[in-house]
C-alpha cells in the first residue's frame, strides 16, 4: 500500500483535528472546527476503525461514510484522499501499540507476564486488524551487504534487535504507511519485550519481534458477533502463546 506524497502536505491540517481550509482553496488559513464538524470527524475516524478492520485497508470510502452516517462528500472533505484517511488510521492504530507495549513494559516485573499482557491487550484493542503492512514486513540484510548499507533512504534499523546466527540483520521496510520513527518505535518497544522474555528464558529463542506482530494480527478475528469474536481471539492466543513459550530440553 503507497501513500501519494502529493496529498499529505495539503491533507495535513486537513486530518488533524485541531483545524481545517474552507475548501475553497485558501489552505493557509486555519480555523477551529466547529462543534458539529468535530463530531463529524469523530464518526469517520471511528467508522473507519471499525470497517478497515472488518474489511481491510482495501474497502473504499463509501463504506465508511455509510457506517458514520455522513455524506461521502463530508469524509472527502476532511481526507482529500482514501490514502490520507488510511495513513491516519494506520498511525493512530501504532501509536496505540507503542503505548500499550510501554505500559507492559513498565508494569510487568515478571519478563513473560509483560509479553502477554502486551499481547493480550493489544489483541483485545482490535489493534491487530489495522496494523500497517509496514510494521510487518521487517527486511532481513544478508550479513554480506555490510553495516554501510544500513543507512539506506527508505530503510531504518530495527533497534535492540538481535538476529539468530546466520539470519543477518532485521530492519524495518518502509512503504510509507506511517511514519518511520513511529513505527521504529513501535518496534524499538516491543524488541525489549521480546528481549526480556528471551534472556528469561521464557520465550523460544527463533521468535523475533516480526513474530509477535503476526501473532497480533492473527490473534484479532473479526467475525459479525462481539462474543464470538472475544472467545475466539482469546482461544487463538492462548494457542498461540504457548506456541512462543520455551520449553526445557526433554
Amino acid at each position: 500500500m503507497h501513500i501519494q506524497d502529493s496529498h499529505w502536505a495539503s491533507a495535513s491540517a486537513v486530518a488533524t483535528g485541531g483545524a481545517v481550509g474552507n475548501g475553497r482553496g485558501d489552505g493557509g488559513r486555519s480555523t477551529p472546527l466547529r462543534v458539529d464538524a468535530q463530531r463529524n470527524l469523530e464518526h469517520v475516524l471511528r467508522a473507519a476503525r471499525e470497517v478497515f478492520g472488518e474489511l481491510g485497508y482495501g474497502a473504499p470510502m463509501e463504506d465508511v461514510a455509510r457506517r458514520a452516517r455522513v455524506g461521502v462528500g463530508t469524509v472527502y472533505r476532511r481526507f482529500p484522499s482514501k490514502d490520507v484517511l488510511v495513513r491516519r488510521i494506520a498511525e493512530e492504530e501504532t501509536s496505540r501499540l507503542t503505548d500499550q507495549a510501554r505500559a507492559a513494559l513498565g508494569q510487568e516485573d515478571e519478563p513473560w507476564s509483560a509479553l502477554s499482557r502486551f499481547l493480550r491487550t493489544s489483541v483485545a484493542s482490535g489493534a491487530g486488524r489495522l496494523l500497517p503492512p509496514q510494521v510487518l514486513r521487517v527486511g532481513v540484510a544478508e550479513e554480506s551487504d555490510g553495516p554501510e548499507r544500513s543507512d539506506r533512504p527508505g530503510e531504518a534499523r530495527v533497534p535492540h534487535q538481535r538476529s539468530q546466527p546466520g539470519s543477518g540483520e532485521l530492519r524495518l521496510v518502509s512503504d510509507d504507511t506511517v511514519d518511520d520513527a513511529g513505527a521504529a518505535a513501535l518496534l524499538e518497544v516491543v524488541g525489549q519485550l521480546v528481549e526480556r522474555a528471551r534472556a528469561a528464558g521464557e520465550l523460544r529463542s527463533d521468535v523475533s519481534v516480526s513474530d509477535v506482530l503476526l501473532v497480533i494480527a492473527t490473534a484479532a478475528p473479526a467475525l459479525p458477533d462481539p462474543a464470538q469474536q472475544a472467545a475466539a481471539s482469546a482461544r487463538l492466543l492462548d494457542i498461540l502463546l504457548e506456541g512462543l513459550r520455551s520449553r526445557p530440553p526433554v
